[in-house]
């Protein structure tokens, strides 16, 4: 297992993943542990000197009250318990691991004067698996996600909630004791320091990013068989007409679907339909053919739909990435320089681009949801059968019910995208007059991404069953029978009317995993 160092400069969203997932362990060498040291000793030199804010001053409107710093302990403790107020469901604990790594590794950084001993206290967390229990609600994402991550600083001092073995929530204290780790005392600015930042919407969005791109080859691989049965041409997907419009994502996209493609003696090149279409023609002026030359948008136009969503996840990853490497808190120290209080802990870069993409992975459900109606709908599906019914129409309803649910998703993944980013309500005695909301842009985008799995499998098991229709699987792409046998594999071909919401349940979940993706992956297809 490789090991990831956590320096503040150089974590990438891809090692948050790894290191939420147990694939790698997180360090801290010497040279982090200087920075971190440096930037205490000047608190600490300070202190005595000038006001410092949430150090010898109350917090946010109560700036103005002066506090001794004799009691810089109760300053501390009293600021996490009174904001550690947040509701709801809890975030998985992935989702709280991901926090955790991240408000560590904003430590790292070197600004935010805590003690060594409280980074190591949160890594020793970090590596032992003992992991903050943190409620979903409550952030208004500037100052930070300063109630989540109340929640995270609570056990730094024994109290609070941690995940047990079996992910149910346990009192902190009870498992330090197992584990015979001693509960911190905070000193000056930590419990501040712990709070304030940007570190759960960051770390859930390192998760929800790198799930995106998974999701956006999942729907590359399940965009290819629906082009097979319908019958696209692959002509649209022609290097020559990218690169004269050369987003990187749309090449991308559409190198990836030629990939997919290949081997398939279904899917259709221009000079196919071409000649099919001067087959038909007939003398004098006009001549009515049953050959469409170019196919509709969701089967024509996917490199320019998803390659867009691919750039607009790469943007996105850009920012957030930033955003882990980034001291979020407030103040901040730097050697021979005045303290710096101001607002690093405001969410908006991350509040922006979580919105973004909603609207952008709003699109790839609305486009899939639109291939299974042309595959359900008889007079849009090349042929085949409405509702494709295998025996029986009318007798039997087939996958009629089945398109309900990828249409409501859609719909409701409309009403999700709507910006949170701009939902601003003053709050903190006016202090805090305009907030990012970034905490719950990324819990919708992640709302989105799941919903979106659903009408994938929907789209998927529609696919398949088309297959079955036409008797063509011996004429499908390599990728294409793979496909097709790892969505039989877990729901069999449906010859009469059954129950089906299991149906969708299997593949949701295994697209969800990854799984369609990784078969892919593993019989030497690349996807870039």
């Amino acid at each position: 297992m490789k090991n990831i160092i956590l320096d503040g400069e150089s974590l990438s969203i891809k090692d948050v993943c790894q290191i939420v997932k147990g694939k790698a362990i997180p360090y801290i060498d010497e040279s982090v542990y200087s920075k971190i040291k440096k930037s205490r000793s000047i608190l600490e030199d300070i202190v005595h000197k000038e006001p410092i804010y949430g150090v010898t001053t109350g917090y946010g409107e109560m700036v103005y009250q002066l506090i001794s710093i004799n009691l810089e302990t109760e300053l501390q403790t009293n600021l996490i318990r009174s904001h550690a107020a947040c509701i709801g469901n809890l975030f998985s604990k992935e989702q709280c691991k991901a926090i955790l790594t991240v408000r560590i590794n904003a430590f790292c950084k070197g600004n935010s004067g805590v003690r060594r001993e409280l980074v190591e206290q949160l890594l020793l967390y970090l590596k032992n698996d003992i992991i903050p229990a943190i409620p979903e609600i409550g952030s208004l994402g500037a100052s930070g996600d300063l109630g989540q991550l109340a929640h995270l600083a609570l056990t730094c001092i024994g109290e609070g909630y941690v995940f047990d073995d079996n992910g149910n929530k346990t009192d902190t204290i009870n498992l330090l004791k197992k584990c015979n780790i001693a509960p911190l005392e905070l000193k000056y600015k930590e419990g501040l320091a712990l709070i304030n930042g940007t570190s759960a919407m960051t770390g859930l969005a390192c998760l929800n990013l790198e799930n995106a791109v998974e999701q956006i080859k999942q729907a590359e691989i399940i965009t290819a068989l629906i082009l097979e049965v319908l019958k696209a041409s692959s002509g649209a997907f022609q290097k020559e007409g990218h690169l004269a419009r050369p987003h990187k994502g749309q090449l991308d996209c559409a190198e990836n679907l030629l990939e997919l493609l290949k081997g398939s003696t279904l899917i259709l090149s221009h000079s196919d339909l071409k000649n099919e279409l001067m087959s038909q023609k007939q003398d004098g002026f006009s001549t009515e053919t049953k050959t469409y030359i170019q196919k509709a948008y969701t089967l024509r136009c996917v490199p320019q739909i998803l390659g867009a969503i691919r750039d607009t996840i790469e943007y996105a990853k850009n920012v957030v990435t930033i955003e882990v490497n980034s001291s979020n808190d407030n103040p901040l120290f730097f050697e021979g320089k005045e303290i710096f209080h101001g607002g690093n802990f405001h969410g908006q870069p991350v509040s922006f681009v979580m919105d973004y993409c909603s609207i952008a992975l709003t699109q790839l459900g609305i486009v899939s949801e639109r291939r299974i109606n042309r595959l359900l709908n008889k007079h849009l599906s090349n042929g085949l059968p409405e509702f494709l019914a295998k025996s029986e129409p009318g007798l039997n309803c087939a996958f009629e019910g089945v398109q309900y649910p990828a249409t409501a998703l859609v719909a409701e993944n409309r009403c999700i995208c709507s910006p949170a980013s701009i939902q601003s309500i003053p709050s903190n005695g006016d202090n805090q007059d305009v907030v990012s909301m970034g905490l719950i842009a990324t819990r919708n985008n992640r709302k989105i991404l799941d919903n979106n799995y659903y009408i994938l499998a929907i789209e998927a098991i529609c696919g398949v069953q088309a297959v079955d229709i036409m008797n063509s699987y011996k004429n499908l792409s390599e990728a294409g029978k793979i496909t097709y046998n790892f969505i039989r594999e877990y729901v069999e071909t449906l010859n009469e009317d059954r129950y089906m919401s299991n149906d969708i349940e299997n593949i949701f979940s295994k697209l969800k995993i990854g799984e369609l993706l990784s078969r892919i992956e593993n019989a030497n297809i690349k996807l870039r």
